[in-house]
């Protein structure tokens, strides 16, 4: 939406927009096309008996699958819920106790625990990162100290108060889904080994990397030259409420199981997968970083941060997140959870900032849905480079799915060319996730940096694949019957293909 009303999208050549998606795909992966509106009939007013509701074709059939399914993203009216009473002049539950909605007393620490303990279920419904009664202190910089806890009141403050001109201005470029041979000579192109960052080092990517249809031999290559890899799921459900609402388990299942898959058929043995981003951006709540905690991953890149006028940095989530909880069903972690949150800040999409009004920002580079052009591609890479370089210097992310950089020419092009310009620079380094969390536990100004350690690992990567043939598994599973999917790995073919309940391929037995 803008202020002049609905803006129609155009999405590049070779892309169409899925309707209930809401976003560019490929057109062979978009089966929405002869659909003028999603369908989800518009919300029924109060009052309205359910014989007069639409239930035609391509509607939702039963009326009981509405809040649940992805069928339709409304809800229907429902009885208000009923609030906590937590805020009273005087107490009136006794020390460490809170009062339900309807005045019984039970335990602080029962509220928002995912289950509800009031016979009103009240506890479960004042739960967000402002109201929780558990939730996470306010940012007190005496008791979070480098390297392992980093906040600011407002997400602004430089790590090592560092003055911005000798900052480097760190960018992380992204990768979102599976990686194959639709975008391996995207990324060769990308990171073609001739371009250094001024340490002398390459520069590097971070890939979030989902599990079907990815190529683990080419995901091994991409880590031994020093990329990051990262998870991105394992299954890549399509509806979104699974993520938003997932248990301890699902996530459990999906990030570990993912790690697990990457680890085994990439070959990836130095415990270097730590980080994760959820699919859609649906964050998963205190359940997702719990899970994170108890498995070791060190931070989660899904949480985006809205356009401002000084972006934010990354932050550790042990205290109160510096900003408001924005973006896709705004389930933030409320309590406090010993992992680094690598917040994406919104870019500013604006053809003419000094000129156009405001537009909402976007998180991915491709969901900029005004972008249609190289030339516009490469306004916007600049402009937000400068609202980065000439503030706080926050690490600029460009965050991207293969596909929208691979669906005009001018696109790839533009982005080389704003990479090549960087590097002219000496004080704009193109590093990974891990690399800024490394800067940030260790904060260097730019006269030392050409030394700074934790950059020089991998710094310049020579040599050969680790196979130049990888074994094409054709496998199959009972979780997926009447697919046969291939497994290219240059590790030893698994008996199964690799899905939820069965990660190493090796069976399970039937519960």
């Amino acid at each position: 939406c803008t202020r002049s009303g609905l803006k129609q999208i155009t999405c590049p050549s070779g892309l169409a927009f899925d309707i209930e998606k809401q976003t560019c795909d490929w057109k062979a992966k978009v089966t929405t096309c002869d659909k003028k509106e999603s369908k989800c009939p518009r919300p029924p007013s109060a009052g309205t008996a359910l014989s007069e509701l639409p239930m035609g074709k391509g509607l939702c059939k039963e009326l009981g699958q509405q809040r649940t399914s992805s069928c339709c993203s409304f809800s229907y009216p429902e009885p208000r819920k009923v609030l906590p009473i937590l805020k009273t002049d005087e107490p009136i539950c006794p020390e460490g106790k809170l009062s339900c909605g309807n005045g019984e007393c039970i335990d602080k620490e029962l509220f928002c625990n995912g289950k509800p303990d009031c016979k009103d279920e009240s506890d479960e419904n004042a739960c967000t990162v402002e109201l929780d009664p558990n939730r996470a202190p306010d940012c007190d910089t005496t008791q979070c100290v480098l390297p392992d806890c980093f906040c600011s009141a407002d997400g602004t403050r430089i790590p090592g108060n560092i003055e911005p001109q000798q900052v480097p201005q760190m960018i992380t470029i992204t990768f979102n889904g599976a990686v194959n041979v639709d975008n391996i000579d995207l990324y060769e192109d990308i990171f073609n080994g001739q371009r250094q960052n001024p340490n002398g080092c390459q520069i590097r990517g971070t890939y979030f990397v989902s599990h079907k249809y990815t190529n683990y031999s080419a995901v091994q290559d991409l880590h031994r030259k020093g990329h990051e890899i990262s998870v991105f799921s394992l299954t890549h459900k399509d509806d979104p409420n699974y993520w938003s609402s997932g248990t301890y388990d699902d996530w459990l299942a999906e990030m570990a199981g993912g790690r697990l898959i990457v680890e085994r058929f990439a070959n990836i043995t130095d415990g270097s997968i730590i980080g994760v981003r959820a699919p859609y951006l649906r964050v998963g709540g205190n359940k997702q970083f719990e899970m994170m905690a108890d498995q070791f991953f060190v931070y989660d890149a899904s949480i985006t941060a809205s356009l401002g006028r000084v972006p934010i940095w990354p932050y550790t989530l042990y205290f109160r997140m510096p900003h408001k909880c924005n973006g896709n069903a705004h389930n933030c972690p409320s309590r406090s959870h010993p992992v680094w949150e690598m917040v994406m800040n919104e870019l500013d999409r604006r053809d003419d900032p000094t000129f156009d009004e405001s537009l909402p920002g976007c998180h991915m580079v491709d969901s900029c849905s005004n972008i249609q052009s190289g030339e516009q591609f490469g306004r916007l890479l600049r402009h937000n480079f400068n609202r980065h370089y000439n503030t706080n210097r926050a690490p600029l992310g460009l965050h991207f799915h293969a596909s929208w950089l691979k669906s005009k020419k001018e696109y790839r092009e533009e982005l080389i060319k704003f990479i090549e310009e960087m590097l002219l620079r000496n004080d704009v380094f193109f590093v990974t996730m891990l690399q800024v969390i490394q800067w940030m536990q260790n904060p260097t100004e730019l006269n030392a940096l050409r030394d700074f350690q934790e950059w020089k690992e991998k710094c310049d990567v020579k040599g050969q694949p680790y196979c130049s043939l990888p074994n094409a598994c054709p496998l199959t599973t009972r979780e997926l019957p009447g697919e046969t999917l291939r497994l290219f790995t240059c590790m030893e073919c698994p008996n199964n293909y690799p899905w939820i309940l069965d990660p190493t391929g090796d069976g399970f037995s039937k519960k």
